[in-house]
């Protein structure tokens, strides 16, 4: 009963958040998706990013070490998802960087920080920092090929990742009224973006859920199996281990959905998936956490 308490503690405030977003969407309130996305991305996360990562207890060696797991995770995640989708016959533009790349940012961090507290979210924002980076170069050149290979040097997130981790490896601190500053700027990063997550699924529409259904189900398996492999090869610590499961195992992101309509893709294949795999999360979640707390 501990246990289911602590799971609920953890997914409740979740759960309730997007639906809010979900039940205001439905009711045909306004809410500027494209608006708030970018000053989330483009403000609030960096400046989360960044303060998690300068405030975080992790020492040099622990950072390395969830980092390089991240990075040979999401390495494993991808030449998998690759085999997965020449071998059915999937559009590659429409199903290679959805079905590997999570919604580590919306739903992620917020799960890492109920479940595992400040040192989870430092932890878990150093794997967002990590598939940040796979996603917007391998990523974005999936889904259009002719993608404009400097757009990651001119993502915030990217720069606050890096800037937090070389200070972090430094032990360098920013200046009190510097810290506060980008922490007031940043806390209201993981409720909008729960918020948003809640519109966006409300105003999402497909006709493929079928086909989304068995390939959320078979991307899951695939995820946990490259999480575990992933945390045990590089021997992590429990609270790490488990972030780094945790992570991996998020379902398809919502910025899947606007890359795919943004360059031309399938988007309501894509929309399909964000939906199925979101639903198959609400389910599955809770039992990942029990098992991992």
């Amino acid at each position: 009963m501990e246990a289911l308490a602590k799971v609920f503690e953890v997914t409740a405030p979740v759960v309730l958040i997007a639906a809010a977003g979900f039940v205001w969407a439905r009711r045909g309130l306004d809410f500027p998706v494209d608006f708030i996305t970018r000053l989330v991305m483009i403000v609030c996360m960096p400046a989360l990013v960044f303060v998690a990562l300068t405030q975080s207890a992790l020492g040099p060696g622990a950072l390395s070490q969830i980092a390089l797991a991240a990075a040979a995770a999401y390495g494993a995640l991808w030449c998998v998802i690759w085999a997965l989708v020449r071998v059915t016959g999937l559009e590659r533009r429409t199903y290679l960087a959805p079905l590997v790349f999570g919604n580590t940012g919306n739903l992620g961090l917020p799960l890492a920080l109920f479940a595992f507290g400040t040192e989870g979210l430092g932890l878990a924002v150093v794997v967002f920092a990590v598939m940040v980076l796979w996603n917007f170069t391998l990523g974005i050149w999936a889904v259009a090929d002719d993608s404009d290979l400097g757009r990651p040097l001119r993502e915030p997130i990217l720069w606050a990742s890096i800037g937090g981790m070389a200070a972090l490896m430094l032990g360098w601190q920013p200046p009190v009224w510097a810290a506060n500053t980008l922490e007031l700027i940043g806390q209201p990063a993981i409720p909008l973006m729960l918020f948003t997550l809640g519109v966006a699924m409300a105003r999402l529409g497909t006709h493929q859920l079928g086909r989304a259904a068995g390939l959320s189900v078979v991307r899951l398996a695939i995820c946990l199996a490259v999480g575990v492999g992933a945390a045990t090869l590089f021997a992590l610590e429990p609270v790490a281990f488990a972030v780094l499961v945790l992570q991996i195992a998020t379902p398809v992101a919502v910025t899947s959905y606007l890359l795919a309509q943004r360059f031309g893709a399938d988007a309501d294949a894509v929309a399909g998936l964000v939906i199925a795999s979101t639903v198959l999360a609400v389910a599955t979640m809770p039992a990942l956490l029990a098992l991992l707390l």
